[in-house]
């Protein structure tokens, strides 16, 4: 009965009175009653029960009024006090890349070398050409240092091995690799990029930033029925999550074409806002794409831009270097000029721009550019991640009316960052509260694959923190709610639990207010629903919960 406090316990064989509805001759095909409701809309914050009619909410309130709409082909649910949440939205996810990865090495928790060797040989039968994978983090392991070609060559010296940091922006290959790429001693560094070198200039195996593209561009590439099977396996983890909405970022023509597919088939069980790589502008031009075209299960969100790297790979581009690598400021994708030509061509044909810049000097030069834009607060363009910055950024990014997309889990994940960047600056890294406090328009996401994709993470992740960064549960869950509706340009259908709004919904098997903030990433979620239709039920409820609520 948690969150019913306001009147008792209703029951469904209660005697009924004359039934009020704006829908008077139609009857709910849903109904959701005894419920502790999280609306997040201010002028109705908690609620009991909530009718659905097709595929929209119709009426929200106390579960005896609710209940006296029903209809005999009304399906009733009671709740017996679970929460409700709007759906969750994951505003920066790979989510294609994500199901891809699921057949690849999983090194995530690697805690060596050794490890990571150990889980190369354990798998490499299964990969006919190119092993790869994607997780390890030199971080984690009790040599502290990065792997090398030479330790891949160990393992397999034949099959050319590719295999990511986990924040994407390092890889590792092996001899085998490089030479498939062509890569040796007297290959210059692309453009945005670095290949690690030894003391008297061999590669070492370390692919920075463009130079991953090198040996990249050399793998075989997935295929449309590669990329549907990865996206539908892919959808069902993010059910699993509590997941309505994700902002999926793609990266190729065939993940699109993919997508557009089972749309076409009916197979999206969950609501896409995509968005393109930049380099594909001029393709996307010429097939008539915009921000905002599609429907409300796929829609083109708009372009994504690279500023920088990560912190984790010491490639985020920094106005002071590294604390830990004094030689070190990370790397700018682009030159400040061809970023600015980049992001004013697509404001300009009408693409919302979401642009990637962790470092302070990233962030700095993009703002350089949004600075430029004409009416830029119309398409509501994103920094994602601003991982490192400080109060001068901070308003800037606010007086530009820029939405900014961060991902909370990094905060326990990146356990470096004082070593990395030093306490003075550490202060300012995932500054959401002061990003909130100066009028900052904030969403989050999980950037899965390199986080776990559970949006519960990222709302404990927010709240359990000792800084003075740390938000309240309410102003965390708003993040993958309200603000994230806005930030897709769908307040009005999105994002609260609302008369007129979508019925998508999740049902938690705790209130995230009522339990240690420290437990928040374990409530499970008990029920996903999209258009007023269950689209994940929990296998881990208990038999009498089971009967109950199903």
């Amino acid at each position: 009965m948690s969150g019913l406090k306001r009147s008792k316990r209703f029951s469904s064989h209660g005697r009924k009175r004359k039934r009020r509805s704006n829908f008077p001759t139609l009857h709910p095909s849903l109904i959701l009653f005894n419920a502790n409701i999280i609306t997040m809309d201010a002028s109705h914050p908690t609620a009991e029960a909530l009718a659905v009619l097709r595929d929209r909410i119709i009426d929200v309130g106390d579960s005896e009024r609710i209940m006296e709409l029903a209809g005999p082909k009304t399906k009733t649910i009671e709740l017996r006090g679970k929460t409700i949440l709007p759906g969750l939205i994951d505003c920066h996810n790979h989510l294609v890349e994500f199901g891809l990865s699921l057949k690849t090495l999983d090194l995530r928790g690697a805690q060596s070398i050794h490890d990571l060797k150990d889980r190369i040989r354990a798998r490499a039968g299964e990969y006919n050409d190119w092993i790869t994978g994607r997780g390890w983090d030199q971080e984690k392991f009790i040599e502290a240092r990065y792997p090398t070609r030479y330790d891949l060559d160990e393992t397999m010296s034949r099959k050319p091995i590719f295999l990511r940091r986990i924040c994407g922006h390092v890889a590792v290959v092996n001899s085998a690799a490089l030479e498939r790429a062509g890569i040796s001693s007297g290959t210059l560094d692309p453009l945005g990029g670095m290949i690690d070198r030894d003391s008297v200039g061999r590669p070492t195996g370390i692919l920075r930033e463009t130079a991953m593209d090198l040996v990249e561009e050399k793998v075989p590439s997935p295929t449309l029925d590669d990329y549907k099977a990865a996206s539908l396996a892919a959808f069902e983890r993010a059910l699993a999550a509590g997941l309505t909405t994700v902002h999926c970022i793609t990266s190729s023509k065939l993940e699109l074409s993919a997508l557009q597919e089972l749309h076409g088939e009916n197979k999206l069980p969950i609501r896409l806002y995509l968005f393109l790589p930049i380099h594909k502008l001029k393709s996307a031009l010429q097939l008539g794409l915009r921000s905002g075209l599609g429907d409300d299960w796929l829609r083109i969100g708009g372009m994504k831009v690279y500023a920088d790297g990560s912190l984790g790979a010491r490639t985020a581009a920094l106005n002071a270097p590294y604390h830990d690598d004094i030689q070190n400021r990370g790397i700018l994708t682009y030159k400040a000029e061809e970023l600015e030509n980049l992001i004013a061509a697509a404001h300009r044909n009408g693409f919302q721009i979401a642009a990637h810049a962790i470092g302070d000097e990233a962030v700095r030069v993009l703002l350089g550019s949004f600075r430029k834009l004409r009416n830029s607060e119309k398409l509501r363009h994103r920094i994602e991640h601003a991982s490192v910055l400080n109060p001068s950024l901070i308003e800037e990014i606010s007086e530009l009316k820029l939405v900014v997309s961060v991902q909370p889990n990094f905060i326990t994940s990146d356990t470096w960052i004082d070593t990395r960047l030093g306490p003075e600056r550490a202060s300012y890294t995932y500054a959401f509260k002061t990003m909130k406090q100066m009028g900052v328009l904030t969403v989050a996401g999980s950037d899965c694959p390199i986080e776990p994709l559970s949006p519960l993470l990222g709302i404990c992740a927010a709240v359990d923190r000792s800084s003075a960064q740390a938000l309240t549960v309410n102003d965390a869950i708003s993040l993958y709610t309200k603000n994230a509706a806005y930030a897709s340009f769908e307040e009005h259908i999105k994002g609260t639990v609302k008369n007129g709004k979508l019925a998508d919904l999740v049902v938690l098997e705790k209130d995230p207010r009522e339990v240690p903030v420290s437990t928040i990433s374990q409530i499970q979620v008990l029920m996903t629903i999209i258009g007023g239709k269950i689209a994940y039920r929990s296998s881990k409820l208990q038999q009498h919960d089971h009967k109950r609520l199903f």
